[in-house]
């Protein structure tokens, strides 16, 4: 049996690239899973990424071959929050 794998990623512009802020299997990828949940960061079901993100350590760059399928996942992960930003504010 295949354990989940769950990564957490972050990115601000004094960084060159996104890394990664925590990744974990198993009973690991849960928590992570939960705490996003309790804290409102958004979830994206990405396993092709997760697959090659699991061979990262924390504090990572994300490799430059991730990039463009990572800046998918950020850009639906903005609309999202400009979309809940427009529902609070009616």
């Amino acid at each position: 049996m295949v354990k989940p794998f769950a990564a957490a990623l972050r990115y601000d512009g004094s960084l060159p690239a996104p890394l990664v802020a925590i990744t974990g299997r198993g009973e690991m990828a849960r928590k992570i899973t939960e705490a996003a949940v309790r804290y409102g960061v958004p979830l994206v079901d990405g396993k092709d990424i997760a697959d090659r993100l699991v061979f990262l350590e924390a504090g990572d760059l994300v490799p430059e071959e991730l990039y463009e399928p990572i800046a998918e996942i950020f850009a639906f992960v903005m609309q999202i929050d400009e979309n809940m930003g427009r529902l609070i504010e009616k």
